[in-house]
């Protein structure tokens, strides 16, 4: 039997404050790249929990989100891997809460605010074609209400078996 496919599932935050976006610089094997505070969803806990850790660990803000912006799906090459990859990446917008004393994730170079045309300037260095997107949908008002995600108990608990 073939091994079953997989894309991998990842969380992203759209926060504008007085027409800026907040932004990651990271390292990655590609080199310094641009992304939204994001990234990959835990085991035992939902994509709202998700992306609101990830906004903690990346960009040292409390984010609360209130709606999901889209659902997305990107596919690369690894360059450090030299395998495909699918990414099914699903973006939340809500309220950006206080900003914490603390150090970001390894490999976050720092937090920025920046505005679309800034990003749109600098597109070769964004970690995912998915950036710009997420934005634009942002700004073209796509909001989906939180509750159309369903997290059974069992993803956050323990399972019965």
């Amino acid at each position: 039997m073939s091994e079953v496919w997989k894309p991998s599932v990842t969380v992203a935050a759209i926060i504008e404050r007085d027409g800026r976006f907040l932004l990651v610089e990271e390292e990655t094997s590609d080199g310094i790249r641009f992304n939204q505070p994001a990234g990959h969803l835990d085991p035992n806990e939902s994509l709202a929990e998700a992306v609101a850790r990830e906004t903690l660990e990346e960009a040292a803000y409390e984010f609360t989100p209130t709606a999901l912006v889209g659902v997305y799906m990107s596919r690369y090459v690894s360059s450090r891997t030299l395998k495909e990859v699918t990414y099914l990446r699903f973006a939340f917008c809500g309220n950006l809460g206080a900003q914490q004393d603390r150090e970001l994730d390894e490999g976050i170079l720092r937090a920025i605010w920046m505005t679309r045309d800034e990003l749109l300037a600098c597109q070769e260095k964004h970690r995912s074609p998915l950036v710009l997107q997420c934005i634009d949908d942002y700004l073209a008002g796509r909001r989906m209400p939180l509750s159309v995600i369903y997290t059974h108990p069992s993803v956050i608990g323990a399972v019965n078996v």
